[in-house]
């Protein structure tokens, strides 16, 4: 919380709490004859000095020692007696200021009773304020770990995203180099086609994953481009079928959302590329939400390299949860074949 904040917090406590002696001396003020001035009341009255001093001492420490030394480490015991010691210290620091600021009422402090009672109240309200100040130093500190924790679940949004762009970006760029290299002596053309596909993303990885949400249409042009550079290394022309239906141009998503389950199917149909429809993927967008499905086959027992792990469900799933807490389902399901992975992502109260 910001300095000026607490210090406006500050402000407006003593302020309502002068508010309300204000008032109290004022009541007290008419019962007086001859009726001296306000002032006069809070600097000639004992009561004035017993309201404001010792309460004063009581307030910041209990803030300044008490809390941070004590409550904030969950220290019980010593937090009961630490308050009892500021509380009686306060109270003995207000008798003090009455002895010097009153010559009318040194007689006070030869009578044991009375100031036995002094010290009683005075304490007691001490108290009442110290446990004011915990409040408000408690609330300070709450509302800082909830900053603390926000700033840290952003840190961590952004560490995922560059986790998911530094797992996808090397293989996925080596790899279509060098079929690109291969396509060149056989048809440069298309070589320079997927060479501009290639260009467009890097474009779109390197300036476009910037934006924490960027059209939907631009993610599954990305899709689309990558689809089309897997289709190099294979002769299959069917072995990968994409489709998307996007009913609206204004849909808004986190960048390189979809991307990870794509490049998760190409590995795992990597030694399935001969077959057609090895790989389905579909997109369906509404005003409301969006759908993602791919589904792809693989061979059961079949190695992966370390190269082409790309990302674990389980990094993909918590950065979903912290894209889209509670409004996205998420299934994956593995049968003897066929991987299948379904995104659902609600856009309702985005």
């Amino acid at each position: 919380m910001k300095k000026p904040v607490i210090v406006l917090l500050h402000i407006g406590y003593w302020s309502v709490y002068l508010l309300l002696l204000v008032m109290i001396f004022t009541g007290l003020r008419f019962r007086i004859t001859p009726k001296p001035s306000l002032c006069e009341v809070f600097l000639t009255n004992p009561m004035g000095i017993m309201s404001i001093v010792p309460n004063v001492f009581a307030f910041y420490g209990f803030y300044i020692w008490v809390f941070p030394s004590f409550l904030k480490k969950q220290r019980i015991i010593p937090l009961l007696l630490s308050s009892m010691v500021v509380a009686i210290s306060s109270a003995a620091i207000g008798c003090l200021a009455l002895y010097f600021a009153h010559d009318n009422l040194r007689k006070l402090f030869y009578m044991e009773d009375e100031i036995k009672l002094f010290m009683v109240w005075m304490s007691l309200v001490a108290l009442v304020h110290g446990t004011v100040a915990l409040v408000i130093r408690g609330f300070i500190a709450w509302y800082e770990e909830l900053k603390n924790k926000a700033a840290l679940t952003q840190k961590n949004f952004e560490t995922e995203l560059a986790l998911v762009k530094s797992q996808i970006n090397p293989h996925f760029l080596f790899n279509t180099i060098n079929n690109i290299d291969v396509l060149i002596s056989k048809d440069a053309v298309k070589a320079s086609t997927y060479l501009n596909k290639l260009s467009d993303i890097m474009r779109f990885m390197l300036y476009e994953t910037k934006s924490e949400k960027i059209p939907l249409s631009k993610e599954l042009d990305y899709v689309a481009r990558y689809v089309e550079l897997q289709k190099i290394r294979t002769a299959v022309p069917d072995y990968v079928n994409y489709h998307s239906n996007i009913q609206t141009e204004d849909i808004q998503i986190a960048p390189m959302l979809f991307i990870p389950f794509v490049e998760n199917a190409f590995k795992h149909a990597e030694y399935a590329l001969k077959t057609s429809n090895s790989i389905y993927i579909r997109v369906e967008a509404s005003p409301n939400n969006v759908l993602f499905n791919c589904i792809n086959k693989y061979q059961p027992g079949a190695p992966v390299s370390v190269e082409h792990s790309g990302l674990g469900d389980e990094l993909i799933r918590k950065r979903l949860e912290l894209l889209y807490p509670k409004k996205h389902s998420l299934t994956i399901e593995k049968s003897a074949d066929t991987y299948s992975v379904k995104l659902l992502i609600d856009w309702h109260d985005n």
